[in-house]
């Protein structure tokens, strides 16, 4: 016995047999959790777009989605159209959220036309429209979704990250960054786009001035505050063909 388990075969028979049951089960625990998986991912979205307009469980200071035991209910209580956007074509596409932005921009990088969804919301009698935004920070991806009235002023913002640093970049999604940008303008006084830069020594830390199209950036975080600022003026002004429609 001694002498079969010390031989290179047995080696080579014991670890292929271990792969096999250890990607065997891989295999089974990846199935079995797939769709409880793809369903979270689903109602994250459904709360990242309902926080963008206000839909969420903030307190005083703190950011808080609505609970993911409600957050399909409130969806479909205050998104009322989600629309998708491709070159002059506007159509309703009700799994509009479930588009993957970054497979959008890979395919604008290839020639090909981007799907831009938009996702039209209705709140005390206000008419909000939420567009995802997507780039990258100082380590890793960054997102976010935006809303916007008609004149594209800024309703509220949410924005994430996968590996920005703790206490420095991360700080992207703590609401005292986020609400900076309620109220901001993104068109310029020309009715031009303009975007919202995230500014290092702006004459405005108070960010009283909401037609400066810019707000405080956080401390020792530049890099990650020039990615919020590159998405929001990639991403949005892409939009900017359908807004002007809402003018006619």
């Amino acid at each position: 016995m001694s002498k079969r388990t010390d031989s290179n075969v047995y080696t080579i028979v014991f670890a292929i047999v271990m792969v096999l049951i250890v990607g065997s089960l891989l295999a089974t625990v990846f199935s079995l959790t797939k769709p409880t998986i793809t369903t979270n991912q689903k109602i994250e979205k459904q709360q990242n777009i309902l926080y963008a307009m206000g839909v969420n469980d903030n307190d005083e200071t703190s950011a808080n989605f609505v609970s993911t035991k409600v957050a399909q209910t409130e969806f479909s209580k205050y998104i009322k159209k989600q629309l998708v956007i491709e070159g002059d074509k506007i159509t309703e596409n009700d799994k509009a959220y479930l588009i993957d932005v970054k497979k959008e921009q890979s395919k604008a990088k290839e020639g090909q036309t981007r799907r831009l969804p938009l996702f039209i919301g209705e709140k005390d009698g206000k008419t909000f429209y939420v567009a995802p935004i997507r780039g990258k920070g100082l380590w890793d991806a960054i997102w976010g979704y935006v809303s916007m009235d008609e004149n594209m002023v800024v309703q509220g913002a949410y924005f994430d990250h996968k590996g920005e640093t703790p206490g420095l970049g991360a700080n992207i999604k703590q609401r005292f960054f986020m609400d900076d940008f309620i109220g901001e303008h993104l068109l310029d006084a020309n009715e031009s786009f303009a975007g919202i830069t995230v500014a290092k020594g702006n004459n405005d830390p108070k960010n009283e001035d909401k037609t400066d199209n810019e707000v405080d950036a956080i401390a020792g975080a530049t890099i990650t505050g020039n990615g919020v600022s590159a998405m929001i003026k990639t991403d949005l002004k892409l939009y900017v063909p359908y807004f002007k429609t809402l003018k006619k």
